[in-house]
């Protein structure tokens, strides 16, 4: 078999993820990246958390994705409240993942959000039990890659040092080495935009406020 039919024999296996966190209520940012996010043709569009500036300004963050008919996934950050993220989640009839899952093509997507720090702050034991809640609503038939979504980034990482005061998280540390999930996508830290680095199998990408195009 050639190379061309060997890649030609699953068409469209991959998925198109495109994820982005940190948009602090700039709705120009977020319209920017729906354009992106449709113009690469993304199969679902994440945004992992701090998509308000405490709790506030939620005009025009969710609807840009909506309007150009793009599934999207939420998490809270440790800017914006559970309820504001179920909120928007209801309101644009997109879905939480905070302590739940979701399924695309070959792929489990679970997730939690929140920080160890900030004016929303989740404790390390709520991440670890809201990620295994997720965890464990994936553990079914045809699933063969795991993406697990954070807002707060792992402890022990380069992300960590990046930032003098805003610490990693155990709990989601513990999660990646118990879930071995094959990405981590995370923000928090804008130092760390764009940073990748590996925690055994699990690659952990920051994918900051410029978003980016993630296959699996």
């Amino acid at each position: 078999m050639t190379e061309k039919k060997a890649k030609d024999k699953h068409p469209g296996k991959k998925l198109r993820i495109f994820s982005a966190g940190d948009l602090h209520s700039d709705s120009r940012q977020a319209e920017r990246l729906a354009k992106e996010a449709y113009d690469k043709k993304a199969d679902v569009v994440i945004l992992s958390g701090d998509i308000t500036f405490f709790d506030t300004s939620t005009e025009n963050m969710i609807g840009p994705f909506k309007k150009r008919h793009l599934p999207v996934l939420i998490i809270p950050g440790n800017h914006e409240s559970v309820a504001t993220t179920d909120f928007l989640a209801k309101m644009y009839d997109v879905k939480s993942l905070h302590g739940y899952s979701a399924k695309y093509k070959h792929v489990g997507i679970f997730g939690a959000g929140g920080a160890n720090i900030g004016p929303n702050v989740t404790s390390e034991k709520e991440l670890y039990d809201l990620l295994k809640k997720g965890f464990d609503d994936i553990k079914v038939k045809g699933i063969d890659k795991k993406l697990m979504v954070t807002h707060v980034h792992p402890s022990g990482t380069q992300m960590e040092k990046l930032s003098k005061f805003i610490p990693g998280s155990s709990g989601v540390r513990r999660a990646v080495e118990k879930f071995q999930p094959d990405i981590l996508i995370c923000s928090h830290i804008h130092e760390a935009e764009g940073l990748e680095e590996k925690i055994g199998k699990t690659k952990v990408i920051n994918v900051g406020k410029k978003g980016r195009l993630i296959e699996i």
